[in-house]
């Protein structure tokens, strides 16, 4: 089957948005290929998720002052910091509206990260898709990914490669659930990401990680690719699309049913001081860091923030998944009881709540 192949760099955060909706949604009508897109933003551009609020994610005077443009995606997800050094892939396909149950949702997230994954294999790097949407290196976070249903009947895959990442920066632009940003912070959220620079201890090109994301997609996929561009119609449709969508406040500005909120708390425990950083949707909890002064692997404090991520914030909820990964992998903190962890995740949460009901709700989703 022969699809399109695009690839662009330095586009707008307004133009690469629009393009990829653009082309998702004349997969619908036929009036465009499947199209493999592997682009890379203008250095730097803010882009959350379709259903975040955009000043609970993003330091928004920081970025004016910078000049970094901010912009909102089709695809959900969390806030993510995007530049020459981050690859983005999209992939545009047409799917039937019949389809799109969670296990379909899922089996789709599955099979178009499999020329992200088999690229990173071809380099030495052992990578495996993780839900809810993404790609890990022993347990830390290398690409994020999302997807899109447009109502005319197209798919789009969207994912964020790290070829490379300013830590500190991104921290300056993202708000985190830290109270503030100091070298410890920045050494924790830099063992919740990586880069493959950092992996394969190369300094890797953009160009050459495209070129191999290309070829395992061609053959994960079992497609040819043809190199191509934008025809003058999707250019027409990609520019008034910007205009009316993400050139517009009503786009950026748009709020969603639950606000987020952000809460921290510590507590002594056997094994050392125990801190929690958590955001909070609703009684969801979207995203939580735990920090302190014991000692123990990283890829263990990795795979408990992950167990609870979009996870009940309800105490005895947190308390029955955290037993079970310490009774079946053996996932715990030493010296620190199941129940210690349990209680400073639910004191955390209730200083979330009782900042949102002291204000409007300021938390954020970094994405671990």
């Amino acid at each position: 089957m022969g699809w399109r192949y695009m690839r662009d760099d330095g586009v707008t955060a307004s133009f690469g948005l629009a393009a990829d909706e653009v082309i998702t949604r004349r997969q619908g009508t036929g009036t465009s290929p499947p199209t493999l897109r592997l682009y890379t933003y203008r250095s730097h551009c803010a882009l959350v998720g379709r259903f975040q609020r955009v000043r609970s994610e993003i330091h928004l005077d920081y970025c004016r002052a910078n000049g970094i443009a901010v912009n909102r995606r089709p695809t959900g997800g969390g806030a993510i910091l995007m530049g020459e050094d981050q690859l983005g892939v999209a992939v545009m396909v047409p799917e039937r509206a019949d389809a799109r149950s969670y296990d379909r949702t899922r089996e789709l997230f599955q099979r178009f990260s499999g020329g992200i994954i088999e690229a990173l294999a071809s380099l030495g790097v052992a990578a495996e898709y993780r839900r809810k949407n993404d790609v890990e290196v022993r347990g830390r976070k290398v690409a994020g990914l999302g997807i899109y249903f447009d109502p005319a009947g197209g798919l789009l895959f969207h994912a964020s490669l790290l070829v490379d990442l300013d830590i500190p920066l991104m921290l300056r632009v993202l708000r985190t659930p830290f109270e503030k940003i100091s070298d410890k912070e920045i050494a924790t959220v830099a063992e919740r990401v990586t880069t493959l620079r950092r992996e394969t201890g190369r300094a890797l090109s953009v160009a050459e990680i495209r070129d191999l994301v290309r070829r395992q997609y061609v053959r994960s996929l079992g497609i040819t690719l043809e190199d191509g561009g934008f025809s003058e119609e999707e250019l027409a449709e990609i520019g008034a699309l910007e205009r009316e969508r993400y050139a517009t406040r009503e786009w950026l500005e748009r709020e969603p049913a639950t606000p987020d909120a952000m809460g921290s708390a510590t507590l002594k425990t056997e094994g050392g001081l125990l801190s929690a950083h958590l955001t909070l949707a609703g009684d969801v909890i979207k995203a939580v860091y735990l920090t302190g002064d014991f000692f123990c692997d990283e890829q263990v404090i990795a795979g408990m923030e992950r167990a609870l991520r979009w996870h009940s914030a309800a105490p005895e909820r947190v308390a029955v998944t955290l037993e079970g990964l310490r009774e079946r992998e053996g996932v715990g903190l030493p010296g620190v009881p199941t129940e210690a962890v349990a209680k400073v995740v639910a004191l955390a949460a209730e200083a979330a709540r009782r900042r949102e009901q002291l204000a409007v709700a300021k938390g954020c989703f970094v994405n671990p």
